[in-house]
């Protein structure tokens, strides 16, 4: 297979990108709505029969050709538009056992029968309904605009992430040899960072996982007579505590590794001495040698602890679930952060200094084992409300992060629309870095825009709607509001500077690699050129060297130093593609042009009646097993006691704008409490 193309020049990326955004607010309510019916009705791994059915009516409707039921409730979609390399974009589906503690109006009161068969709570906890929402949004906005682009998009809706298990088994179903081999795969996944920043990092960005089961066998009797016995209870005991010495006393301190002890069962009474006791473990590692590691420890503790014991039978040890490192190909990752870079702006896009301990299947799609892997890129969008993360405690970035409800929270509940407005134009956006096409010019910065915006009406009231979550043929309300006549920030204010840039009184250097003195030398006495959106095509982003040494990197000095949102005064960011492509846009459409958009439009939506019922309060009281007041409304003063978010899980009134432009919410003096607040 041939080397994967590189992308196109990343501001020509952004303007193809531009041109495609302006039909965003034409699909943006229909992809909300789609994202708040999912929130509602989540679904488990290898149940996601409901959400692959609204997945594969969108492409269908979209006009993709749509496969269903690929490694189990997989979704996929083909869009051939021409010669050109084939992209593919994956989102995964599935929600965790998790009861929803947010208190928002649309929060999952789901129930549903695990693998056990027990009844659990089920909520989207990790964000994979903004995933699959932004999934489709970016393959209606490729189709509806194919003159700017050629090659072939292929869409893949994920089952079973959270099992680490799904893209194995689409892997598996023949996904590639059923419907091609891609050229490049892009994906996304929600974050802590505030709402609406995008983190790439080259290389390692999250680490790998593996969960075994273990079960040693003792003989049981009556607690009173211990010594006729062998305790399968204090075997597994030792277990424990001898596990917890393998990373501190096994593995390297210049490596990262994990051993957790999750779940441990044993007996039925309290004067019975069991005959087997059973334990989950789980491991985490950057390194696929650590984690090999870990494993062998893991094997060898536990039989000797059972011999030890004298245990008369072999205990049993079996790696149930696992998925190794996620690494991202450093020259795609440079591609794609340059195109998000040049579309969103410099203050939008950081690079992270330090991988995440936590673990995706994503890499399986690549191929890891292949003598020739596919390259693949992976980032984060930031979900955190601005307000959330103010008040979050901590000093820096990197605390903050710590302090404010994350995957996996009973309290995890994203700023709606920055956050999914972010997320469609980084997919959209990266893989137009790659299929962009040389035969339509971008239009001049005064052209007339594509298509009407339309942002919908307020989320207020209305009654739960029943029925399709985004249909195309009903006709809005008559009481829609007028169209949106600004895509940014208030007349005379600019957009806020990214909260994770340089602190005061330092500048960031040409080559956006972090901070400089205030006296530092003209940009100009830089050895290398400047550049505004990173490296040359086909230079990755350089990495932290691994053997410790002071290489420059943009994400110490400028991503994790600013402890939180500047004061937009004090700083007027350059203005990105994006900015400048909108103001042309809506500078150019005057109010006869709006009116007739309106009419001939509009009918096109149902976000105005389907958002206000969906979001509309609950009239019988808070869901299943809630707490009516939602969760807290503020931070402690010391930090979140345990298990607590050090924030409102949402709050402040409903971002306006685009994603990167959202500025952190002001006092809400002029607007009634009651309205924005849960």
């Amino acid at each position: 297979m041939e080397t994967v193309p590189h992308a196109v020049d990343p501001n020509r990326a952004a303007q193809h990108g531009s041109v495609v955004m302006r039909l965003l607010d034409e699909i943006f309510p229909l992809v909300e709505g789609f994202y708040v019916d999912l929130h509602k009705n989540p679904e488990l791994s290898h149940s996601e029969h409901r959400t692959a059915s609204g997945v594969a009516e969108w492409l269908t409707r979209t006009g993709y050709e749509v496969h269903k039921g690929v490694g189990g409730t997989g979704v996929v979609g083909i869009l051939r538009n021409g010669p050109g390399p084939t992209v593919m974009l994956r989102a995964d589906m599935d929600a965790l056992p998790v009861e929803e503690r947010t208190g928002l109006p649309y929060a999952s009161t789901a129930h549903a029968t695990d693998d056990e068969g027990k009844e659990v709570p089920v909520m989207h906890a990790c964000g994979h309904d903004a995933h699959t929402a932004c999934l489709v949004g970016a393959a209606d906005l490729l189709s509806e605009s194919r003159e700017e682009w050629t090659g072939t998009v292929m869409v893949v809706a994920q089952p079973a992430e959270e099992t680490l298990d799904g893209a194995q088994a689409m892997i598996d179903d023949g996904l590639y040899e059923r419907f091609g081999r891609p050229d490049v795969i892009l994906g996304q996944h929600l974050g802590p960072q505030p709402a609406g920043l995008i983190s790439h990092r080259a290389g390692v960005i999250l680490g790998a996982a593996d969960s075994y089961r273990v079960r040693v066998f003792g003989e049981g009797g009556h607690a009173s007579q211990p010594h006729t016995t062998i305790d399968p209870v204090l075997v597994a005991a030792h277990i424990v505590t001898r596990l917890q010495g393998v990373v501190s006393r096994e593995i390297s301190p210049s490596e990262m590794a994990v051993l957790t002890v999750g779940r441990i069962q044993a007996g039925t009474k309290a004067n019975i001495i069991p005959d087997e006791a059973y334990l989950e473990v789980n491991t985490r590692a950057l390194n696929d040698n650590v984690a090999r590691q870990l494993e062998a420890a893991i094997e060898r503790i536990v039989r000797a602890e059972a011999a030890a014991s004298g245990a008369t039978r072999e205990p049993e040890v079996e790696r149930f679930e696992g998925a190794g490192i996620t690494v991202n190909d450093p020259t795609s990752t440079a591609e794609v952060a340059a195109a998000h870079h040049a579309y969103f702006g410099d203050d939008y896009v950081i690079h992270l200094p330090d991988p995440f301990p936590g673990t995706e299947d994503f890499s399986c799609f690549g191929l890891p084992a292949d003598p020739q892997p596919i390259p693949y890129v992976f980032w984060f969008v930031g979900a955190t409300p601005h307000d959330v993360w103010e008040a979050a405690p901590g000093d820096t970035p990197y605390e903050k992060m710590g302090n404010v409800p994350s995957n996996h929270s009973p309290f995890f509940a994203p700023s709606r629309e920055p956050t999914l407005r972010a997320g469609l134009a980084a997919i959209t956006v990266a893989a137009l870095s790659y299929l962009g096409s040389e035969r339509s010019a971008p239009p001049a910065a005064d052209a007339a825009p594509m298509g009407g915006a339309y942002e919908g009406r307020s989320y207020d009231a209305g009654p739960e709607p029943v029925g399709d979550p985004f249909p195309v043929d009903a006709p809005p309300p008559a009481d829609a509001p007028a169209q949106a006549e600004s895509f940014g920030p208030p007349p005379g204010e600019s957009a806020p500077a990214n909260p994770f840039g340089p602190p005061p009184g330092e500048q960031a250097p040409p080559s956006g690699y972090g901070p400089v003195p205030a006296d530092a030398p003209p940009a100009d006495s830089y050895d290398q050129p400047p550049r505004s959106y990173g490296p040359p095509m086909g230079e990755p982003y350089a990495p932290r060297a691994e053997t410790g040494g002071q290489e420059a990197n943009d994400a110490y000095d400028s991503a994790f130093l600013a402890s939180s949102w500047p004061d937009p005064d004090q700083e007027d960011p350059a203005k990105s593609t994006h900015d400048a492509d909108m103001d042309a846009v809506i500078g150019a459409q005057d109010e006869e042009l709006r009116e007739e958009w309106r009419s001939e439009k509009a009918e096109e939506s149902t976000l105005s009646a389907d958002m206000a019922a969906i979001l509309d309060d609950d009239p019988q009281g808070p869901p299943h097993g809630q707490d009516p007041q939602g969760p807290p409304q503020g931070p402690p003063p010391q930090g979140p006691p345990h298990g607590q978010p050090s924030g409102p899980a949402f709050g402040g009134p409903p971002p306006r704008g685009d994603a990167h432009q959202a500025p952190p919410p002001g006092p809400d003096d002029d607007l009634p409490d009651s309205e924005y607040r849960l």
